[in-house]
């Protein structure tokens, strides 16, 4: 593998996406930084500037999965060398006010769209894909959608498999569990849950952003050598 390699980023605009990049920037091992967003990002795109990083915006305002997958194969293809994808994509607040069908819509359909193009380029071996912890494709599909319930880790769980199915040869999914530093995180859950993760599951734990952005950078830096399941303790192995 060479000493950089290019990266292709979905859902960048978000917290975990804002940290994901600007820990590629930091770490100098990824150039050009390809973004698929709906609209610019003109922070990030100062960031890498003033960082000696190229960072190149493409843009898909209407983000819809055929449009995603070809903005997808084509921004790699102006690419050299090694190329890696991440996707951080995924609906924030608001899960509960949605139809199973408008969240499947953007978490398993763009998803999906995104790493059939990752596929079809023919250059990218390995996906790092954020979910969540307790997704599971054969939970309730009634109910409430809200993150914690059924419906919403049946979604996650379907998304799982749909990047599993069309991607890359490699797929490494990150679960994390509460996150910290989210702009969709109740202050107060930031501020209460960390004082009882003595008796809260590993695997549940809460991790911040910054730590979720460098687990799964730190897969993309060394390809692992089959799909795996990452959760908190494992995140937290990839951080040290």
């Amino acid at each position: 593998m060479s000493n950089t390699q290019a990266t292709v980023v979905l859902g960048a605009s978000g917290s975990v996406g804002s940290a994901l990049i600007k820990e590629l920037i930091r770490t100098g091992s990824f150039t050009p930084i390809v973004t698929l967003v709906r609209r610019s990002q003109p922070d990030q795109v100062a960031m890498a500037r003033d960082a000696g990083v190229e960072l190149r915006e493409t843009l898909v305002p209407a983000m819809d999965p055929a449009g995603l997958e070809t903005a997808t194969t084509e921004a790699i293809r102006s690419l050299e060398g090694d190329v890696v994808g991440l996707s951080v994509l995924g609906v924030g607040a608001g899960t509960a006010k949605l139809t199973l069908d408008e969240h499947r819509a953007v978490d398993v359909q763009l998803n999906a769209a995104f790493a059939r193009g990752l596929k079809a380029s023919g250059r990218v071996k390995h996906l790092a894909f954020m979910s969540a912890a307790g997704a599971d494709p054969t939970a309730a599909a009634t109910g409430s959608g809200a993150a914690g319930m059924a419906r919403y880790a049946r979604v996650k769980g379907e998304a799982e498999e749909a990047v599993k199915d069309s991607g890359p040869a490699i797929v490494s999914i990150f679960r994390p569990g509460m996150i910290i530093g989210s702009q969709h995180t109740p202050w107060l859950l930031e501020k209460v849950l960390p004082a009882f993760s003595f008796v809260t599951p590993p695997k549940y734990k809460s991790i911040t952003v910054e730590q979720i952005a460098k687990a799964m950078i730190a897969t993309s830096l060394n390809t692992p050598a089959k799909s795996e399941v990452y959760h908190y303790p494992e995140m937290m192995v990839l951080n040290r």
